[in-house]
């Protein structure tokens, strides 16, 4: 990701959203264990599940990693994506999918995950995809409603995640286009 983004929350607070390094994974496997341990799922479910969700530095060759910082440089949030597999996106468009948003849980409410979310359609559009997707767990739904996603039908059980999300890029862009 080119450039530091920085933003201001409840005015007191600076943060910087930047990619990801090898030394930030401990800090960031922490954020995501935080995260997950405030899901609406059995306590054992959780404990069991947690290492699948951890990054390891393999990983950072595949799927692009960006950590917001706070001030004194501590990771408080993460986001990750990658491309998305053409049949897991609406037919005839080409996603990024976000595999997820995690905040330290002592700074939710504070605009950190919209910054996260906002920064992965940024690379979406960078990247020249038509749109992000979105596999929230349950619990992120409301959240993924809120930044205007749009939940796209199940039609196989068997295979398709639940909570899919899908938000259009390109016709953003070509409504702002439109107004400038």
């Amino acid at each position: 990701m080119n450039g530091d983004r920085c933003a201001n929350y409840m005015l007191t607070h600076t943060i910087q959203i930047r990619e990801a390094a090898v030394s930030d994974l401990a800090a960031i496997n922490e954020i995501i264990d935080a995260a997950i341990m405030t899901w609406d799922l059995p306590e054992r479910v959780k404990r069991l599940s947690l290492p699948s969700y951890h990054y390891k530095e393999h990983d950072l060759q595949t799927i692009e990693l960006i950590a917001a910082k706070d001030s004194e440089h501590n990771v408080i949030g993460v986001a990750a994506w990658e491309q998305a597999d053409p049949k897991d996106t609406p037919e005839g468009f080409s996603a990024l999918l976000l595999h997820g948003i995690y905040v330290n849980p002592e700074q939710h409410h504070q605009g950190i995950g919209s910054q996260l979310l906002h920064a992965a359609e940024q690379a979406a559009i960078k990247q020249g995809y038509d749109g992000l997707l979105v596999k929230a767990q349950a619990d992120a739904a409301k959240f993924v409603l809120a930044q205007g996603m749009q939940p796209l039908e199940v039609k196989d059980v068997r295979r398709e995640y639940m909570h899919r999300f899908w938000n259009l890029l390109k016709q953003q862009e070509i409504n702002k286009e439109k107004h400038e």
